[in-house]
C-alpha cells in the first residue's frame, strides 16, 4: 500500500482554479496546526524503539518479521539520527559533514486495546530515508522522500487487545551522500500512534481561512473533512468552538451532517471573532479550535488545535505588510539539523537558537531546502517567525552533491531524490502542504531551491558563462536583453524535461491545496528564469545572490513582485533593500553554521557563513546585522592585528580602511577574521572595529579616550580605530550602550552557566550548558584553548559537545572537546522519572563550579 493514496479525500475537494496575483497579493489567514489533540487521540509513540545499525542492506534474517529476535539491540528514545553519533572521517563525503550513512533497522513491541468502533493510524514526521514500515510482518509501504510527512491506517494489521505487536522501519541510507547537505540517518523526526472512532476528523483533516480581517471582527471559513468508516451512513453534529488564550469561547458554530458509509466529506462552516486578536511577529497571538465529533447525542471525536489570525500581502512596488503594516523581512535561511544533534532536533534546542535571532531581530525562516518539522513550526507559530517553507532542492535533473550546480558524478552514493521525484513529487509535496498549511507562520511555498543549474540550457543562455564573458554573475548585471536571452533558448534543444513546465506543474499542485499563501522560488539565474516562462509560474519572485538584478527586474519585469530569498550575510546586501522600497526584504544564508558543502576540505566539515556557529554561539556578522535590523541600542567590539587583517592604514589621514576601499562590496559569506579578545603583544599596532546601531561611538583604553568617530565616515558600517597594544580595558561606548574587552591572565578555573533551571521528566526537554575558561579575575581567557571534560550524573543524559568550530572533528558524542575561544557546549537531556542531576567539568588542574539541575 503506498502513502500516496491517503491523500486523495483531502486533495479531491480542492479546485483546480489558480489565483494569480500580478500587480499585488493580498491573503487573510488562520490557521491550526498537526493533527489535533485532545489529550485522547494521540499518544507519543517515541520511547520503547530499538535498533541496530546494519552493514548488509540485504539480511539474511529479514528483521521486519515478528518472530525476529531483537532482544540484543539498542533501546533508544525517537527521535534518532545515527549518522551524528559516528566519528568524523576525511575518507567519507564532505557534503554530508564527512559522516557516515548506512542501513539501519527499527523495531518497537507495543500492545494496544483497540474497540470495534476505532481506528488507529501510525504517523511518522520524517524519516530519513528510503523508509519500508511493517507491522506484524505485513508491508505498509515505501517512503522515499526523508523530509515529508506519512502516515498509516494500521488497525486491519493489529493483534487482538492484549497481545504484542511490532513495528518495523527499514531505514536505507546507503547513498550517504545523496542530498545537499547534511541530512542524519534514521527516524528523526517524531512518531504519533493517533487513535480514533471510525467517525472521526482525519489526519491533518482541517483548512481554515479569514477571507475578511478587521479591529472589529474575523470571519473564519472552517473546511472540516469527517471520515465515516462504518458500514452505514452516519448523522452527526459538527460543533466548533473558539478558545482565546484566556480559555474564553468567542465563537462556536455546529452544522448537520450526513455522512455516507466508507466515504470522507467536508462540512464547512463559517464563524466570526469578534476584536480579533492577530498574530503578528511582534505579538504572535494563538486561539484555539475544538472541533467535536457529536453522534446520537455523544462526543465520539474531538480535534483540538491552535491557530491564529493575520493578513499578508506582497505588493510589486511597496513590498511586503503583516495586518496592513508595511515590514521588511528580516530573514535567514536555516537546515534542519542542528549542530552536535544533528537531524533529531529537540525543540529546545530550536528555541534557543529562535531566541538569539530574533534578539538580533530576524523576523522571517527559510527552510532551505526541505520541509521543516512539526515542532520547528509550531515554534515558529509560538515566537512570532514568519517561514518561507521550502519543498524541493532538486526536480527533474540531480544536481551534484559535491560540487554543487549541474551534476558532474555518476555513482551510486550520490543518487537523490530526483530519481523518485516522477513518482511522488505531488504526494509528499500536498503532504506537507495538508499538514503544513493551517500554521500561521508560514506566509510562502517554495518550490525549489535553483534549480536552474540542473537544466543546462539556462547557463548557457544566461550569457555569464561565455568564453568572452565579462565579470561574473555575482556581482555583474545581465549583459543580455530578454529578447537575447529568449532567442539563446530558442536555439537549444529542451531536453527530457522543461523546467518551466515542471514549474507551472508544482505551482498548480500548490494552489490546489492553497491559495491564501503566494508561491515563490529561489531563482539563481533570474535573467533566464524570466524570459523561459519559469517565473510566470511564481507569484513572489526569489533571487539567490542576484541584488544586481533587482533593478534589471525593476526595468523590464515592472509587474512582477521580487525579493531576496538567498543573499550574503553582509550591509551591502541589506544596502541594497533599503535603497529600493519594491524589494521585501532577503534571507542570509544562513542563519546557523551547518554540516557539509565541504567537499575536499578536510577538517573544516561545514559551511561558516551562520550568524550563529554549530553550538549557537553568536559571531561577528550577528552583532553587525543586529546593529541593521534591531532598534535595540547595541555596540559589539572585536579587534585583530593589523597585519592579520583586512585592513590598511592610510598613510596620510591615518584612516582604517578596506583596500581597495570599495572591497567591502564584495564581502561574500565567511566574515573576516577578527578576535573577540584583548590579549597581544605590547606595542602592536591592532585594529579595533565596532559595530554599533548609533552614528557616533568613542573608543576607550584604560579610560583614555582614544577619540569619537562618526559613522558617516565609514561607508561599510563598521567603526575602525588603529590602536597600540596595551594591557588593560578596552571600551566603546555610545549615548546608549556599551561593550568591552579587557585583557585576560593566566586560565584559572571554567566556569559553567546554563540556559535552565528545571526540565520536564518526558524524555525531550533540554538544557545547554556552557563552559567557559577565565582567569584569576573570572575574565574569560578567548585566545588559549583548553580540552574540557564534562561529569554528568543524575537524572539527565549527555546529548554530546561542541565549540562550534568548522574545523573541531572530534566525535559530537563525547564528554569532552577542546575549546574554541575558551568556551564549549554540552547539551543535556531529561530522563522521564523526576529526579536531580549535577554537571560538573575540568579541564587539567582546572575545576569547574558546580550545576544543580531539577527534572519534575
Amino acid at each position: 500500500m503506498s502513502t500516496k493514496t491517503t491523500l486523495s479525500n483531502s486533495i479531491n475537494r480542492f479546485a483546480d482554479g489558480l489565483v494569480r496575483w500580478l500587480a499585488s497579493i493580498v491573503v487573510g489567514f488562520v490557521c491550526v496546526s498537526c493533527d489535533g489533540d485532545d489529550g485522547t487521540r494521540v499518544s507519543d509513540f517515541n520511547s520503547g524503539w530499538k535498533f541496530s545499525l546494519q552493514d548488509d542492506p540485504l539480511l539474511d534474517d529479514p528483521a521486519q518479521t515478528l518472530q525476529y529476535d531483537d532482544s540484543d539491540w539498542r533501546v533508544l528514545r525517537l527521535p534518532h539520527d545515527w549518522s551524528v553519533e559516528s566519528p568524523f572521517s576525511k575518507d567519507l563525503e564532505g557534503c554530508g559533514g564527512y559522516l557516515p550513512g548506512g542501513v539501519g533497522w527499527y523495531r518497537k513491541h507495543f500492545k494496544v486495546d483497540v474497540g470495534e468502533d476505532q481506528l488507529v493510524y501510525l504517523c511518522f514526521d520524517g524519516v530519513y530515508n528510503r523508509a519500508e514500515v511493517w507491522i506484524n510482518g505485513e508491508k505498509l509501504g515505501f517512503h522515499p522522500f526523508g523530509y515529508s510527512p506519512f502516515n498509516f491506517d494500521i488497525t486491519p494489521y493489529l493483534n487482538a487487545s492484549g497481545e504484542d505487536n511490532v513495528v518495523a522501519v527499514k531505514v536505507d541510507h546507503s547513498r550517504y551522500a545523496d542530498s545537499r547537505w547534511y541530512t542524519g540517518s534514521g527516524i528523526y523526526r517524531n512518531v504519533d500512534l493517533v487513535t480514533t472512532n471510525k467517525l472521526h476528523v482525519p489526519v491533518w483533516g482541517t483548512f481554515i481561512r479569514t477571507p475578511t480581517v478587521s479591529q472589529e471582527s474575523a470571519t473564519i471559513e472552517i473546511d472540516i473533512d469527517v471520515k465515516n468508516a462504518f458500514a452505514k451512513p452516519k448523522s452527526i453534529q459538527v460543533v466548533t468552538k473558539i478558545f482565546d488564550d484566556q480559555q474564553n469561547v468567542v465563537a462556536q458554530q455546529s452544522s448537520d451532517e450526513t455522512i455516507p458509509a466508507q466515504t470522507t466529506r467536508t462540512a464547512e462552516q463559517i464563524l466570526s471573532v469578534d476584536s480579533p486578536k492577530l498574530w503578528d511577529i511582534s505579538d504572535p497571538n494563538l486561539y484555539v479550535a475544538e472541533i467535536s465529533i457529536v453522534n446520537e447525542g455523544s462526543v465520539i471525536d474531538s480535534y483540538r488545535t491552535r491557530f491564529g489570525i493575520r493578513t499578508i500581502r506582497f505588493d510589486r512596488d511597496t513590498g511586503f505588510s503583516i495586518n496592513g503594516k508595511p515590514t521588511l523581512i528580516k530573514g535567514v535561511c536555516l537546515h534542519h539539523a542542528a549542530g552536535l544533534v544533528g537531524a533529531a532536533v529537540p525543540k529546545g534546542v530550536w528555541k534557543r537558537r529562535f531566541a538569539k535571532l530574533i534578539a538580533a531581530g530576524c523576523n522571517a525562516i527559510r527552510t532551505a531546502h526541505n520541509p521543516a518539522s512539526s515542532e520547528f513550526l509550531d515554534l515558529c507559530d509560538e515566537m512570532g517567525l514568519l517561514v518561507q517553507e521550502e519543498f524541493y532542492d532538486e526536480w527533474d535533473n540531480p544536481k551534484d552533491k559535491r560540487l554543487n550546480m549541474m551534476e558532474n558524478h555518476d555513482d551510486r552514493i550520490t543518487r537523490g531524490h530526483a530519481e523518485f521525484f516522477q513518482d511522488w513529487a505531488e504526494s509528499d509535496l500536498k503532504a506537507t502542504m495538508l499538514r503544513d498549511r493551517n500554521h500561521p507562520c508560514i506566509f510562502q511555498w517554495s518550490i525549489g531551491n535553483e534549480i536552474e543549474w540542473t537544466y543546462p540550457r539556462y547557463r548557457e543562455a544566461s550569457g555569464y558563462f561565455d568564453a568572452d564573458a565579462k565579470g561574473n554573475y555575482f556581482w555583474t548585471p545581465p549583459h543580455l536583453s530578454p529578447d537575447e536571452v529568449r532567442k539563446r533558448l530558442d536555439s537549444t534543444e529542451p531536453g527530457k524535461y522543461v523546467l518551466a513546465d515542471t514549474a507551472m506543474k508544482l505551482s498548480r499542485w500548490t494552489k490546489q491545496m492553497d491559495t491564501t499563501r503566494p508561491v515563490t522560488a529561489n531563482c539563481i539565474l533570474p535573467s533566464v528564469s524570466h524570459a523561459s516562462g519559469y517565473t510566470d509560474a511564481l507569484d513572489v519572485v526569489g533571487y539567490s545572490y542576484r541584488r544586481v538584478v533587482y533593478d534589471f527586474a525593476r526595468r523590464n519585469y515592472p509587474e512582477k513582485i521580487v525579493m531576496g530569498t538567498e543573499n550574503l550575510g553582509q550591509w551591502h546586501e541589506w544596502k541594497a533593500v533599503l535603497e529600493r522600497p519594491f524589494i521585501s526584504g532577503v534571507f542570509l544564508w544562513t542563519g546557523a553554521d551547518y554540516m557539509g558543502e565541504a567537499n575536499g576540505a578536510w577538517p573544516r566539515k561545514g559551511v561558516l557563513s551562520g550568524l550563529i556557529d554549530t553550538a549557537g554561539f553568536e559571531k561577528p556578522s550577528y552583532h553587525l546585522m543586529k546593529t541593521l535590523w534591531s532598534d535595540q541600542p547595541h555596540v559589539y567590539l572585536a579587534t585583530q592585528a593589523l597585519d592579520d587583517s583586512d585592513y590598511k592604514i592610510d598613510k596620510e589621514t591615518g584612516i582604517v580602511a578596506t583596500e581597495p576601499a570599495d572591497a567591502w562590496t564584495r564581502r561574500t559569506w565567511n566574515w573576516h577574521k577578527v578576535n573577540r579578545h584583548w590579549n597581544y603583544e605590547t606595542g602592536q599596532t591592532i585594529v579595533a572595529e565596532v559595530y554599533a546601531n548609533s552614528d557616533r561611538v568613542e573608543l576607550l583604553l584604560n579610560n583614555r579616550s582614544l577619540g569619537v568617530k562618526s559613522l558617516s565616515d565609514f561607508p561599510d558600517r563598521i567603526f575602525k580605530w588603529a590602536v597600540p597594544f596595551e594591557s588593560g580595558d578596552l571600551v566603546a561606548r555610545t549615548s546608549s550602550a556599551s561593550d568591552q574587552l579587557q585583557t585576560a591572565g593566566t586560565p584559572r578555573s571554567i566556569k559553567l552557566t546554563i540556559d535552565r533551571s528545571s526540565l520536564e521528566a518526558d524524555g525531550n526537554d533540554v538544557a545547554h550548558v556552557v563552559a567557559q575558561v577565565v582567569d584569576e579575575n573570572g575574565i574569560a581567557v578567548r585566545s588559549i584553548e583548553s580540552e574540557v571534560v564534562f561529569e554528568v550524573d543524575g537524572a539527565v543524559r549527555s546529548l554530546g559537545v561542541d565549540n562550534g568550530s568548522g574545523t573541531t572533528v572530534v566525535q559530537y558524542q563525547s564528554d569532552r572537546v577542546q575549546t574554541h575561544q575558551g568556551r564549549c557546549l554540552l547539551i543535556v537531556q531529561s530522563n522521564q522519572k523526576p529526579g536531580t542531576a549535577t554537571i560538573r567539568a575540568r579541564a587539567g588542574e582546572m575545576q569547574s563550579n558546580e550545576i544543580e539541575l531539577r527534572v519534575k
